[in-house]
């Protein structure tokens, strides 16, 4: 699983063990998963898709700008703004 958090600079929104995440990143849309080779990037405002398990429907978070960064402890989320729900 891959230790993913959801920050931004109000509060923590998420802090969770998933299957995968689809982050909107500056220059695509970049899915991560456990193993994935540590990255950085900027994003793009649009849809933060959060996989549980394999073969879940993703829940989709509306973020708008930030950036994501993978690294030893897992995937890192910090957008400027996050509409949930």
């Amino acid at each position: 699983m891959l230790h993913f958090e959801l920050v931004t600079p109000a509060r923590l929104v998420r802090s969770e063990d998933v299957y995968m995440v689809v982050v909107p990143g500056s220059e695509g849309e970049e899915g991560v998963l456990e193993g994935h080779a540590p990255y950085m990037t900027t994003m793009r405002n649009g849809a933060l898709k959060i996989y549980r398990t394999e073969n879940a429907a993703p829940e989709e978070i509306q973020v708008e700008g930030g950036f994501a960064e993978l690294g030893r402890d897992g995937l890192t989320v910090l957008a400027e703004h996050v509409a949930e729900g």
